[in-house]
């Protein structure tokens, strides 16, 4: 079972991996945006068949329910002001050095409670550390994306674009450098029923 979790300060918040349990865990900052500062912050654990949907064909869940948490901070340059947002995780899934996960916003400075987010996650070489002491940004090839970042746009019948519903696990490619900080990711096959 995957997990995936945060490491911050050389100690982990949050979830702590089971034996032989998927996961992730990490906390960094990523490149994107001149003079703003952007942190992810997760820690995930996979709990296969754990999200029930009596009365449907997902009534036993998904080999990818997962539960944890995802807390998102955001400074402006610009406005000097700090955006901040919290997510329940619902879905992991991992392959080697890469996971993918989502969200449910359960609190948020922007007003987009209730939405689900989608993560990706490369914890790149040596674990996934960047220590921001020289050699750039994402220096050992850690990096994040983020479904609000650079997609997830649709057009609508009337030819307007919309932003549609992230499925359960759906996330980008990780496209945001590693600044500092980083992810650790657990993988094991997913549990077939």
């Amino acid at each position: 079972m995957p997990c995936l979790g945060s490491e911050q300060g050389g100690g982990f918040q949050g979830l702590r991996p089971a034996a032989r349990s998927e996961f992730l865990h990490g906390a960094q900052e990523v490149g994107g945006l001149p003079d703003d500062e952007i942190w992810f912050t997760v820690d995930a654990r996979a709990e296969p068949y754990t999200h029930l949907f009596p009365g449907t064909r997902l009534e036993k869940g998904l080999p990818t329910d997962a539960r944890g948490a995802v807390h998102f901070s955001h400074h402006s340059a610009e406005t000097g002001r700090t955006y901040t947002a919290d997510a329940e995780v619902d879905c992991l899934a991992t392959g080697g050095p890469v996971a993918t996960l989502t969200a449910v916003v359960t609190r948020s400075d922007t007003g987009e409670v209730g939405h689900r987010i989608g993560l990706s996650i490369y914890q790149g070489r040596d674990g996934g550390r960047v220590d921001g002491s020289g050699g750039g940004a994402g220096r050992d090839g850690a990096r994040l994306g983020f479904s609000w970042g650079v997609g997830n746009v649709d057009v609508g019948a009337d030819g307007k674009p919309y932003q549609p519903v992230v499925g359960t696990c759906m996330a980008p490619a990780p496209f945001a450098p590693v600044l500092r900080g980083g992810f650790t990711v657990h993988h094991t096959e997913l549990e077939v029923r």
